[in-house]
C-alpha cells in the first residue's frame, strides 16, 4: 500500500529523494526522466512549487515535481516524476498524480501537463484513466557528426552572442520567431539571463546570425558530458534555434543548424549532435531527417483542466 505525502515548501532533502530516484531511473531507462524545467524551479521554488512522495513503508518509490510552466503561460503547471526501477511506474505515477491534480484543484486550478519521458503507446491508456489527453509530443533526434558544411546567405555574418550587449536583441528575435509556440514564447530578459547563470552555459555556443538590420536567427548550443553507460560520449545539444519572421525561407534555418553542429564537433569535439522537435512541426521534422537525423526518443505531454 502506497503512501503518498505532499511536501510544500520543498526542503533540500526532499529534493534529494527526488534526485536520486531520478538518478536510479535513468541509469535503468537509459536516458533522463526528469526535465531541466523541473530542476530549475526547484532551485528557485515558487509558492505553488511543491513535491509528492510515494512511499511503500518507509522507503521511496517514486516522487512528483509540481511547478509553474516554464512558458509564462499562467496558470499553466508541469509534473515530472521518478519510479524507482523495480517498481510498476504506472500504478505509482497514477497515485502521484491524483494527489498533484487535487492539490491543483484544491489552489485554484490551472492547466496541467504530465511529461512522460520516454512514452509509449500504453501512457496513452494510463493517462486517459487520470482524465489527462494527449496534448504534445517531442521527439529527440540524433545526428553522428560531423555534418555537412553550412551555407549561409549572402549578406549574413556569423558572431557569437556577447552578454550584456545582445539580451534584448536576442529577446524580441526570440519572441517573434517563436510566438506561438508554448515552450520558448514570451521570454524576457531576466529569462534569457537566467539560463546565462546556467554552469553550462557558454556564450561561444550561442551562434548570431547578422545582417544589416540586426539579428536574423540564432542556434543555441549544450554541451552534454559523458555519462556512461547512459551517454557513453559527449553529446552536443541544438538547445534552440529561431529565425526571425522575416528572414525565413531562404536557407538561414538550415544553415544555423550546421553551423551549430560544425561547433560542436569542431570546437567541442562531440561526436554526436541531438535536438527535440515538436512532432507537429513537419517542416521542421523534414529539415531534420534531410540533415541525417533519426529519431532517439519520444517525450508526451498529457494535459487536462484542475
Amino acid at each position: 500500500m502506497l503512501e503518498v505525502q505532499l511536501r510544500r515548501p520543498v526542503a533540500p532533502r526532499d529534493v534529494a529523494v527526488l534526485r536520486d530516484l531520478a538518478a536510479a531511473a535513468e541509469q535503468a531507462a537509459g536516458h533522463s526522466v526528469v526535465g531541466d524545467a523541473a530542476w530549475r524551479d526547484l532551485e528557485e521554488p515558487t509558492p505553488d512549487t511543491a513535491l509528492i512522495v510515494a512511499c511503500d513503508g518507509t522507503a521511496p518509490v517514486g516522487a512528483m515535481h509540481i511547478g509553474p510552466s516554464d512558458s509564462f503561460v499562467s496558470p499553466h503547471f508541469t509534473l515530472s516524476f521518478a519510479v524507482a526501477p523495480g517498481q510498476p511506474p504506472r500504478p505509482v505515477v497514477a497515485a502521484l498524480a491524483r494527489a498533484a491534480l487535487d492539490d491543483r484543484t484544491q489552489r485554484g486550478g490551472g492547466w496541467v501537463d504530465l511529461w512522460v519521458l520516454g512514452a509509449d503507446d500504453a501512457w496513452d491508456s494510463a493517462a486517459a484513466e487520470l482524465g489527462l489527453k494527449r496534448e504534445r509530443e517531442l521527439w529527440q533526434l540524433r545526428v553522428p557528426l560531423p555534418a555537412e558544411t553550412p551555407r549561409w546567405p549572402p549578406g549574413v555574418r556569423i558572431r557569437t552572442f556577447e552578454p550584456d550587449r545582445d539580451e534584448a536583441a536576442w529577446v524580441v528575435v526570440n519572441n517573434r520567431a517563436f510566438a506561438h509556440d508554448p515552450d520558448q514564447s514570451g521570454w524576457i530578459e531576466e529569462t534569457l539571463r537566467r539560463r546565462e547563470r546556467e554552469p553550462w552555459f557558454d556564450p561561444q555556443g550561442l551562434l548570431l546570425a547578422i545582417d544589416d538590420a540586426g539579428i536574423a536567427g540564432f542556434c543555441w548550443t549544450k554541451l552534454h558530458r559523458a555519462a556512461p553507460p547512459v551517454e557513453p560520449v559527449p553529446l552536443g545539444e541544438i538547445y534552440v534555434i529561431g529565425v526571425d519572421p522575416d528572414h525565413q525561407g531562404g536557407g538561414l534555418g538550415r544553415a544555423l543548424t550546421l553551423g551549430g553542429l560544425a561547433d560542436l564537433h569542431d570546437r567541442q569535439g562531440t561526436p554526436v549532435g541531438m535536438l527535440f522537435v515538436d512532432a507537429a512541426n513537419e517542416a521542421g521534422v523534414a529539415l531534420y531527417r534531410s540533415l541525417g537525423f533519426s529519431l532517439a526518443r519520444v517525450d508526451r505531454a498529457y494535459g487536462r483542466q484542475c
